[in-house]
């Protein structure tokens, strides 16, 4: 059985997304062992406690540096034997150690179809805001495995979704948050059964 650990700063309505599709048993192998975040206010972390999930809460200002923090967490994450780390909404940029530890592990959801409108600030209604402002006729969501740069790491999964003439911010984010909580569970699920391979840039699904 796969172990995973999701990361969180906020709601968590991904990390729900995960919840049921193990609780409905559309992912079979694979349990969340531990809900972490970095904000102790993080509603998430109520969603865990909830279905009898551990929660972790560790406060970055306890620690001298993000290094620091990051070394810890990956401690914590070792010593609990996590194969899979989701990041949900996590709103902390991963040191290089840290994604070294956990090569091929960590897996992110974007709220738009990468390569485009993503990079540092591109998350929450600024993706939204972006995408309508460029006048793009669709948008997204994709699952992707972390690498060292900000939303450039190997796609796993993407989703589309219509933008309409009369779409605000909010509207096209409601939208897409539909389509990411059918894309996460999916991902995690074709991990959780060995069916993803990197290569390259890319990932193969068996």
């Amino acid at each position: 059985m796969t172990k995973i650990a999701v990361f969180i700063s906020g709601g968590g309505t991904n990390l729900q997304a995960l919840i049921d599709a193990i609780n409905n048993e559309y992912i079979k192998e694979g349990y969340i062992e531990i809900v972490f975040s970095n904000k102790k206010e993080a509603y998430g972390l109520e969603r865990a406690i909830k279905s009898g999930i551990k929660t972790m809460f560790l406060d970055p200002k306890e620690f001298s540096g993000r290094q620091e923090y990051d070394e810890y967490l990956a401690g914590k994450m070792n010593s609990m034997n996590i194969d899979l780390i989701c990041l949900a909404g996590y709103m902390q940029i991963l040191t290089e150690k840290f994604l070294d530890k956990f090569h091929g592990k960590i897996m992110n959801i974007h709220p738009a179809l990468l390569p485009s409108f993503g990079g540092p600030g591109m998350y929450g209604l600024n993706v939204h805001k972006a995408v309508i402002e460029a006048g793009v006729k669709i948008t997204g969501c994709t699952v992707h495995f972390v690498d060292k740069g900000v939303d450039t790491g190997p796609i796993i999964i993407q989703k589309c979704v219509s933008v309409d003439d009369n779409d605000t911010p909010e509207t096209l984010q409601q939208k897409v948050l539909k389509y990411e909580h059918q894309a996460y569970p999916e991902a995690v699920k074709l991990f959780t059964e060995g069916r993803l391979k990197i290569v390259g840039k890319r990932v193969v699904i068996s």
